[in-house]
């Protein structure tokens, strides 16, 4: 999973502790909207920091670098793809913008994105939590995988 230049501390503290539950990677691209070390983040994040594989980017290229050749689906209101109909792969990556505006046009022209996709909404609903869109495409792709080394 990837988020894109995050904003909001107690979001990327869920987001690591959900990691550390599912066994995926985080991939946090700068700037940051916050200091890693900030109580809301930790307190968010509980204790699962230690347990929770976080990998900081200083930019997108970065990233790239490290991620690639993986699939990437880039997570955005503008889609007209489900991501419920992808059949994700092992290192598939989860790409989402920085709250509140999503990911910027440019952004998306990225080459290295593999597909955009949306998670589905009630009409007139601008967009769900960071957080929790994160949280409901990661275990839409681990039941896709079997939720491999779950107990």
């Amino acid at each position: 999973m990837l988020f894109y230049s995050p904003r909001i501390a107690p979001n990327t503290g869920n987001a690591i502790r959900m990691v550390a539950g599912s066994g995926c990677e985080l991939h946090l691209v700068e700037p940051l909207g916050f200091d890693l070390s900030e109580p809301k983040l930790r307190r968010a994040g509980l204790d699962y920091h230690d347990l929770a594989s976080v990998t900081v980017h200083p930019d997108l290229a970065a990233a790239w670098a490290t991620v690639l050749p993986a699939r990437v689906f880039a997570f955005t209101a503008h889609a007209t793809a489900s991501f419920a109909d992808i059949a994700y792969r092992p290192g598939d990556v989860l790409m989402f913008g920085p709250e509140p505006t999503g990911l910027d046009e440019r952004t998306l022209a990225d080459p290295n994105i593999t597909a955009q996709v949306r998670i589905p909404m009630l009409s007139g609903r601008r967009s769900l939590n960071l957080s929790n869109a994160a949280a409901v495409a990661v275990y839409e792709a681990w039941r896709q995988q079997g939720f491999s080394g779950a107990q």
